[in-house]
Parts: structure tokens; sequence; C-alpha cells
């Protein structure tokens, strides 16, 4: 059941593409405070994976940080992320030795994982700098992405049992990130493009996404025909950019059925109370909300 104690603004697809709401749920941290998360029913409906998105609520980060940050290198107490990442953990049911972590520069690396990796940029180094996306097979392993207005995407193939996870700025989405995790779980793991589920997470919308001429270029050379559905022409040289709509796009077009592509809600930048938001924090500092996933053990499984 969804929690009505935090107050959410929601956003219309502005596309006429199907939107699910997402669900708002609240667990208790082992202190007894709130952990609000964030979550596809669609998602968890199919039974093979756990995930959710966090808010910025529910952790013990102090100030600009406050409370659930889940970045280590942006100056905040790496204790208080520490122990921000148990906190998950115990709400994902596992330990934070079984997270693996992207290294986010805003590329399109995707990289399989497995039980070698688990712990990498929680509990031990990462040995990788260029790594946007994570695919898996490994049960109990949990990938990890991040973000503060970009969209987290989560990705989980029911008949082959296998998850991933993407991270997609705007340098991303032109480079069609998506695609490349769904084809890269093609390539591991045999997957069928037309049986992976897909989640398009908690980020910035087009009303709060205001782009340069510059960048509206890249758009407009990389989505021929569909300038349209995703570019608003503002003022100035200034445009409104759709980025939930850019990422659907490369989705459907690396074969994921438009009933698969889950599309959130919810703005980042709308939700300033809620969640980490890059262009509402207006230059101050800000922590990172998380996109989490973990394929379930055989124990776990519905």
């Amino acid at each position: 059941m969804t929690d009505t104690r935090y107050r959410i603004r929601r956003k219309k697809q502005r596309c006429g593409a199907p939107a699910e709401q997402l669900a708002l749920t609240v667990r208790k941290n082992e202190d007894g405070s709130d952990l609000p998360l964030l979550s596809f029913p669609a998602i968890d409906g199919a039974g093979t994976a756990r995930h959710f998105f966090t808010t910025r609520l529910g952790g013990v980060s102090e100030g600009k940080f406050s409370s659930m940050n889940l970045t280590f290198s942006r100056g905040d107490d790496r204790e208080h992320v520490l122990e921000n990442y148990r906190r998950i953990a115990a709400a994902m049911g596992t330990r934070p030795d079984r997270f693996v972590l992207t290294y986010q520069v805003h590329h399109t690396e995707v990289i399989r994982v497995t039980d070698a990796d688990a712990g990498k940029g929680v509990t031990r180094e990462r040995d990788w700098d260029d790594v946007d996306g994570l695919v898996t097979n490994t049960p109990g392993l949990v990938l990890s992405v991040f973000a503060a207005d970009c969209v987290p995407i989560l990705f989980v193939d029911p008949k082959r049992r296998a998850i991933g996870a993407c991270h997609s700025g705007w340098r991303g989405t032109v480079g069609r990130i998506g695609g490349k995790v769904i084809q890269k779980m093609e390539a591991e793991f045999g997957s069928d493009p037309g049986d992976i589920l897909c989640g398009i997470g908690p980020s910035i919308c087009r009303d709060c996404y205001e782009i340069s001429d510059d960048v509206a270029e890249q758009f407009l050379a990389a989505f021929p025909g569909k300038e349209g559905k995703i570019l608003e022409n503002h003022y100035n040289g200034h445009w409104q950019l759709d980025l939930w709509e850019a990422c659907r796009i490369g989705l459907r077009e690396a074969g994921v059925p438009d009933g698969n592509i889950h599309t959130t809600d919810v703005c980042t930048c709308c939700n300033p109370e809620l969640l980490f938001s890059h262009r509402a924090a207006r230059g101050e500092k800000h922590g990172n909300i998380g996109g989490f996933i973990m394929l379930r053990t055989g124990e776990d499984r519905q």
C-alpha cells in the first residue's frame, strides 16, 4: 500500500506515453525513523528482483547532504554515508558488502559484474573509473546507480533472470546508454529485449529542464524526426528537453515493447523536499539519490 504521509508533486506525460505512478512506501530503520522509498509496482510484480529508488530522507547525513546522501565524493562525512548504506542494505534484505557501484562520468560504458565485484564502491575500492551501467545474473548482488536530476534506469529480464542499471544524463541519453544495457544483456545472458522490463526513475522533467542551443543541436542530430517529442524551443536559444521521452525512444529502438517501459511521474526538481536536485540546489552542495536493483536468491523468489 502506498504511504500518504509524504507529499509528492506528480507529473503527467506530455507525449501520450503510458506512465505508471511510482509507489511510495515507508519502511522503518532500526532506530524507528522513517525510510521512504519509491518503486514501480510492475517491476516488483514480476517477482524476479527487488528494487527501489531512495529519497533524500531517512538517513543520517547533515546540512546540505541531509539526510539520505549516498555519495562519498562531495564532502559528506564518510561514516554518515556508510550508515546510510547500512540502512539501504537492511531495506534490501542484504549487507553493504553486496553492493556494486557505478563510477559515473556521463559516458556509455556498461560492464558485467559478478560476486568477485561485491562491495566495490562501498566496502572496497572499485577497479574502474568509467562505468555508467552495470548488468549481472548473480543473485543477491545489488546494482547501484545515482542521480540528482539525471535519469536512473533499472532493467529486469524475468525469463533469463538477469538485471541491469544505468545512469543516463543528457550525454548518456544522446549516446543511447539504455539501449547499450539492453545489448549487453543480450550478449551476456541471451536476453530477448521483448522480455525486459525497464523503469525510468525519478529525474528532472521537461518543464524544469532548460538546455542551451548547443545541447539541443546534439539531440536534434541524434533523434531525427522525433524532435517534436523531446524538444520545445523556449526562448533566446534555450530549449526544454524531455529526457524521459528520449530515454523511452532509445529503449524502444533497442527492441523493448512500449508496455514494458515504465516511466516515472516524479520530477526531482519539482520535489526538492523529497529528492536531491542539482537544478533546485542552484549551485549549493547536495547529495545523490540512488537506484538499486537485486536479483532475488532462490529462497527469496516469489
